[in-house]
Formats: C-alpha cells, sequence, structure tokens
C-alpha cells in the first residue's frame, strides 16, 4: 500500500509500504478521506520525529474485521479516532480524559496518510464512531477537529449573549466561529492577518473580522458598545496573540489559550491586572469520548457550516501541495487528501 512519509513541510514523500496485519481484537480500515491538520504542518514539533506517517482527522470503511470484534462489521463506514483514553486513571475519572497518559501513548498504525490503517484493539474498544447514513466522508474529517473545539468552548464556559473574539482565522478559528454561533453567542468578532481569512470568518459568522495589524482592542471597543470580548480564543501560536488575548478580554472574562507558542517561548502575564479583573487564563488540548460523540450529532444536524470550509480536495499523489498550503496558510483553509481518488 501507499503511505505519506513526513520529512518536513516542504518534503512529504508516497512510499510504498506493506498492508497492516491485524490481530483478533483489530480492524483494518480502507481511508477514505483525511484532513490536514494545521498541527500536522507544526514543523518545530514534527522534525524532530521524522520521518513519519502523519494524520489524524480519518474517515474510512472497515475492510476486515478480527476474530473477537462483534462491535463492528466489514463495509462499516466509519470515523476512528487517533488517542484514546483509559477511562480509568485519575484524570479520567475527573474529566480530564485528555491529560490521560494512556491518550498521549495511544495511536492506528502507521498513521491518517496511508491507504489503509491498522486500528489496535483499546482503539475499537473505545474510538471507533460508525458514520450516520447521511454523513460524508469528507464530513467524517471534521469530527475530530470540531470535537477539540468543542472541548474548549465547553471547558470556558461560554454562555449564550456573551461576546467572543476569535484570533486566528483558520479552520481552527472559523470553527470556533461556527460553534460559538450555534450556541448562541452574541457578536462574535475575529481577527488575522490575511484578507482571505477574514472575509471567510465574516462568511462563517463573524460579526466582524479585524486585521491583527490594527488596534484590536480599540476597534473592538468601538464595535462592542465600549466592552472588551467576554470570551477571547486563541487560534494562533504566535507570541503576539497571546499578548493581544489579554488586551482583548474584558472584566470578568476568559482567555482560552486553544493555540500556544512553541515550548521554550514564555508569555508574559501582567498578574496585578488579571487578579484585579478577576480575569482568567484557560488551556484545552484533545477532544475527550463525550466531545467527539457531540461533534458527530453537530455535524449530523447541520449545526455548523462545515462543508463550505473545504478548499482543496487532493489525490495522494498531490499530498506535499497540500501540506504546502496548509503551511502557506494563504489561500486554504480545509484541505482534505483522498487515498482511493485518482
Amino acid at each position: 500500500m501507499r503511505v505519506a512519509v513526513y520529512y518536513n513541510n516542504s518534503d512529504v514523500r508516497v512510499e510504498e509500504a506493506p498492508l497492516p496485519e491485524i490481530n483478533a481484537g483489530e480492524l483494518l480500515v480502507k481511508v477514505m478521506a483525511s484532513g490536514i491538520c494545521g498541527s500536522d504542518v507544526m514543523e518545530w514539533y514534527r522534525v524532530k520525529k521524522a520521518p513519519i506517517v502523519l494524520g489524524h482527522e480519518i474517515a474510512g470503511e472497515i475492510i476486515e474485521t478480527g476474530k473477537d470484534v462483534k462491535k463492528y462489521k466489514k463495509g462499516d463506514r466509519v470515523f476512528v479516532s487517533h488517542h484514546v483514553p483509559c477511562n480509568t486513571c485519575h484524570y479520567c475519572i475527573n474529566g480530564y480524559h485528555t491529560a490521560c497518559e494512556t491518550l498521549h501513548k495511544t495511536n492506528y498504525y502507521p498513521g491518517g496518510f496511508s491507504e489503509y490503517l491498522r486500528v489496535p484493539e483499546i482503539n475499537v474498544d473505545r474510538g471507533v464512531y460508525v458514520l450516520p447514513d447521511e454523513m460524508s466522508y469528507d464530513e467524517g474529517t471534521f469530527i475530530e477537529p470540531l470535537a477539540c473545539v468543542l472541548r474548549g468552548q465547553r471547558l470556558s464556559a461560554l454562555k449564550p449573549g456573551q461576546t467572543v473574539l476569535v484570533i486566528g482565522s483558520g479552520i481552527s478559528g472559523l470553527l470556533h466561529i461556527e460553534l460559538a454561533r450555534a450556541l448562541g453567542a452574541g457578536r462574535i468578532f475575529a481577527t488575522d492577518i490575511s484578507e482571505y481569512r477574514l472575509r471567510e470568518a465574516e462568511r462563517h459568522g463573524a460579526y466582524a473580522a479585524i486585521n491583527a495589524k490594527e488596534d484590536v482592542a480599540g476597534r473592538l471597543l468601538e464595535l462592542n458598545d465600549n466592552r472588551l470580548a467576554d470570551l477571547v480564543i486563541v487560534c494562533a501560536g504566535a507570541l503576539s496573540a497571546c499578548a493581544e488575548a489579554i488586551r482583548c478580554v474584558d472584566r470578568g472574562g476568559t482567555v482560552l489559550f486553544f493555540a500556544v507558542p512553541e515550548p521554550d517561548v514564555m508569555v508574559p502575564v501582567p498578574m496585578n491586572s488579571l487578579w484585579r479583573n478577576e480575569i482568567k487564563l484557560m488551556t484545552s488540548y484533545g477532544a475527550g469520548p463525550s466531545d467527539i460523540e457531540t461533534a458527530i450529532n453537530i455535524i449530523k444536524n447541520r449545526r455548523v457550516n462545515i462543508n463550505e470550509m473545504i478548499t482543496h480536495k487532493l489525490p495522494f499523489e498531490e499530498i506535499g501541495q497540500g501540506f504546502r498550503l496548509v503551511a502557506d496558510a494563504k489561500e486554504s483553509i480545509k484541505v482534505i487528501i483522498e487515498p482511493h481518488k485518482k
């Protein structure tokens, strides 16, 4: 079978690999669609693990089941979660599934950018979801990223009517805008340095899109009845985005760091100001089982507009171009690889 091996953002090679053999409790899945995530092109993180087969936003068809698998059958259309929690540790019991050590160690093989993948028994047990009949494979690639967005907004306790500012209007930013709108947020503002993405933010529900090169806090006050944002969601890893978020959050508000800078970058925090104004800083990482289930229902019921986010659908041979499109962050939003399309 063919796999796409990542060496760096400019060097992703289609190579041959053996078709995985499955054990009694495992599945063999034919990958029909695989999304390129923004995290796939975080070169500072990925290069140290190269060469590697990446990909974790997949939807596909089960073509073989191990003899002990009873819950699924050949022909089932599925989304498969690459990371799964143990569900029994201290962190899982307290609702922090994404802090679970098991979640950080589990994965399917060899990765989502392959024609076929082996689903280990633990993932079969708690990480395989049959797609609703009305959900396409393309839509299935949005399950994991939307579930991550859901977790972030759930943890930040977004309330109907609140003002939201999304910093960074790539795919995660647009999903945050769509979800916040669906959950009843009040005015939703967005920023980016790309005029293309600012237009996309407005198209997906932003009340106003502000160029990040402007005085964002000042513009927010002008457009929002002299108030800053109740919830600021950071979807850009630049240090400047972190500083902007703190400038733009209102008293009693929350800053959610959905994206963060590189590990060696320290973020200055004006602790006294945060203390006086009771501002909360928080993070979210990944998605738990309940987030995935909710994401499937939201997509199934068409509560978010995801299909218009798909800007490129590429055959396997053009995956290198797909990585360049995502890494360049210009006129692309959702790039989907179709391993079996010619």
